[in-house]
Order: C-alpha cells, then sequence, then structure tokens
C-alpha cells in the first residue's frame, strides 16, 4: 500500500494542518463504501490506511488548539512554548508509531530466533554521546540537549528511506508495519523541521552544524540469507524505538527546563 504525502500533517502552523485535516476526513470518506445487508463495509486494504488517518487526525487537532499568529498578521512568529508544545505531541506520536511497529514486527518475525540478545550496542547512533539517565539529562547543558536531539533526527533520515523501501519486498510484510514505516520517516522530517526552528530561537544567530551519525545497514536489510535479514529489520526497528524514546524524553525535560524553568 502506498501513502501519499497529502497525510503529512505540517503542525508548524494552524493552516497547514486545517488542510491536512481536511485532505485526511476526504480520504476517510474515500475509504468507507455504503452500507449493505451486513452493515459497514471497508475497501480492501482500507484498514491500515484508517488506523493511521484517525491518529493524524488527532495530531491535527490537537495542535490545532494552540494559539498561533493572528490571521494576517505580519513578521508573526510561533512562540517558543507553542513550538515546544508541538514539538512533544510530534515526538509521543513518533515514539507510540515505533513501538506499535517493533512489537508488531517482533510477534511476526523474531518470536524464538533470540534476536533481543543480539541488539546490545548495536544501534548506528550508540556511538553519540547520550545521557544514560534522566539524572545525566538533567545535568547537561540544554544547548548540548538541542543539539544532541537535532543530530539524532539527522542520523534516522537515511535509514528510514531505506526501512521503507526495503520493508516493501519482505516477504508476506504486513500492510500496518509499512504504513507505520512511512508515517514515521514522514514525522520525522516534520520534527526536525520544528527542532530547527526551536534551535533557531534559543540559540539565534548561532550557525548550524549539521552532525549526524552515519548509518551503513543497507546491504544488511538486502542480504539474502532470510534470518539475517530479519535480524537486521528488527534491530533497526529497536534502534528506532530505543532513539525516539530518548528524543521524546529529552523533550519533555527541555520544554521543562526553558518554558517553566524546570518548575514541573
Amino acid at each position: 500500500m502506498k501513502m501519499s504525502k497529502v497525510y503529512k500533517a505540517n503542525i508548524w502552523g494552524r493552516e497547514g494542518c486545517r488542510t491536512t485535516r481536511s485532505s485526511l476526513a476526504k480520504s476517510v470518506s474515500r475509504t468507507i463504501t455504503t452500507m449493505d445487508s451486513n452493515g459497514l463495509s471497508l475497501k480492501a486494504g482500507s484498514l491500515p490506511l484508517l488506523l493511521l488517518l484517525v491518529p493524524n487526525l488527532l495530531l491535527c487537532k490537537s495542535v490545532a488548539s494552540l494559539p498561533v499568529c493572528p490571521s494576517g498578521a505580519a513578521n508573526c512568529q510561533v512562540s517558543l512554548r507553542d513550538l515546544f508544545d508541538r514539538a512533544v505531541i510530534l515526538s509521543h506520536y513518533i515514539h507510540n508509531l515505533s513501538s506499535e511497529m517493533f512489537n508488531e514486527f517482533d510477534k511476526r518475525y523474531a518470536q524464538g530466533k533470540g534476536f533481543f540478545t543480539k541488539t546490545i550496542n548495536s544501534c548506528h547512533t550508540s556511538s553519540l554521546p547520550t545521557p544514560d539517565d534522566k539524572e545525566q539529562a538533567q545535568q547537561t547543558k540544554h544547548e548540548d540537549l538541542l543539539n544532541l536531539v537535532l543530530t539524532v533526527l539527522r542520523s534516522w533520515n537515511d535509514p528510514l528511506y531505506h526501512l521503507v523501501a526495503e520493508m516493501r519486498g519482505l516477504q508476506e510484510a504486513p500492510d500496518t508495519i509499512l504504513s507505520r514505516a512511512i508515517e514515521i520517516e514522514e514525522q520525522n522530517k516534520q520534527l526536525l523541521e520544528g527542532m530547527e526552528k526551536i534551535v533557531g530561537q534559543v540559540q539565534p544567530g548561532v550557525k548550524e552544524n549539521e552532525v549526524y551519525s552515519v548509518w551503513s545497514g543497507l546491504p544488511s536489510l538486502q542480504i539474502a540469507d532470510e534470518d539475517s535479514r530479519l535480524f537486521a529489520f528488527y534491530n533497526l526497528l529497536h534502534c528506532l524505538r530505543r532513539d525516539s524514546n530518548k528524543i521524546d524524553n529529552y523533550l519533555k525535560l527541555l520544554k521543562c527546563r526553558l518554558i517553566y524553568n524546570d518548575n514541573c
């Protein structure tokens, strides 16, 4: 199943989200057919699409309630608080999707194979100097945490692109797994865009250093041996779940520190 970019929610402004909600609602309407004697029926293959359309609608609904620039205002900038509100909503959404995708893949492909014991320190982002726990994160300068979030997000651009491409050829891959991979790839770009706006407000005038951790795992996703290939997918999804959780926690900590002066 192919997901169109029309489902990409631009949550950094109300107009973009309103347009997306309209497009999503039309898509939901198109997937639902007329009532028959057995009740409401759905077109073949539409359920995975609906499973992502509804959360995306809710994502936009959450963001649309946040204050934005008045209509027609000149030189208006979305406040740092609003940007953080949106980033936290989006990072939590991405982490939920990555957890669901990993759990489904684990149940379908990894049972009894002992994959989990092989995943220790096997992520391409493991070399990044990330805080080990909440206490260390709280002691880390906010500038360093912000740059770390940017670095991790950039480090996932290439792996997510290839994850989607290679998963299309995975034997009997459920549409729900592929749909989540496509959605996460799009929303990772959205979150990166939002983080660049946040850094621009917190550190105005500072030139961004586009550092990221290089991923070299594509050959493993294309290897002929089935178990080795499945482990490569499993490991990548495990790392994605781990990193999305870190980003979610770092953003909540940064929001608390920068918006509420640690009073939360």
